[in-house]
């Protein structure tokens, strides 16, 4: 079994350059959590010279609407969405000093441009495990954009969130990695 890293948050460009592709992570301290609704409002902060509800430097975003919490709960199911959903906003916030993101599925050839150009990681998430991920979400704060509800954009404290780094800041990518080595299986099995 791989051994697994343990990250803190928020997450330094140097501790970034460290992580690889196919590294299992657990991430703690303070991440923000954020969909397209509330990434489209704040470029049209940046457009607009305002500042941003947070200091995006070396902060990073999961991309997840959770759900209500339930009495006794932190908050509710918390699994990541689509993260392509985020590729048109991304450059902007990696150059501007994002070094996160987490969520699930591919990312655009410019948003992985934008991570090696400025040292920024992709993690995975488990799509469908949205109530073991609110596991580790220990607390949250709506801090913007409340007229979002499950979108606004919010502070999460986190203990031991799991994730696995997909694209790492040289352009590594685990889905890449992971396809050539069906392919190399798959041509030995079939002779």
């Amino acid at each position: 079994m791989e051994k697994v890293k343990i990250i803190e948050a928020p997450l330094s460009k140097d501790a970034a350059r460290e992580l690889k592709a196919g590294d299992i992570v657990y991430i703690n301290g303070e991440i923000y959590a954020a969909r397209d609704a509330a990434h489209k409002l704040m470029i049209g902060l940046i457009n607009e010279g305002k500042d941003l509800p947070l200091d995006i430097q070396n902060q990073i975003i999961y991309y997840v609407g959770p759900c209500p919490a339930r009495p006794g709960e932190v908050i509710g199911s918390a699994g990541p969405t689509t993260s392509s959903r985020m590729d048109a906003y991304a450059p902007k916030l990696i150059e501007l000093g994002l070094t996160g993101m987490i969520g699930k599925g591919l990312r655009s050839s410019d948003v992985v441009n934008a991570m090696k150009a400025h040292c920024s990681v992709y993690f995975g998430a488990i799509g469908g495990a949205g109530a073991l991920i609110a596991k580790s979400i220990i607390k949250e704060e709506i801090i913007a954009f409340p007229e979002l509800g499950p979108e606004a954009l919010r502070k999460l404290t986190v203990k031991d969130f799991p994730a696995t780094v997909i694209i790492d800041c040289e352009g590594n990518s685990l889905y890449d990695s992971g396809k050539a080595k069906f392919r190399s299986i798959k041509a030995d099995v079939l002779g």
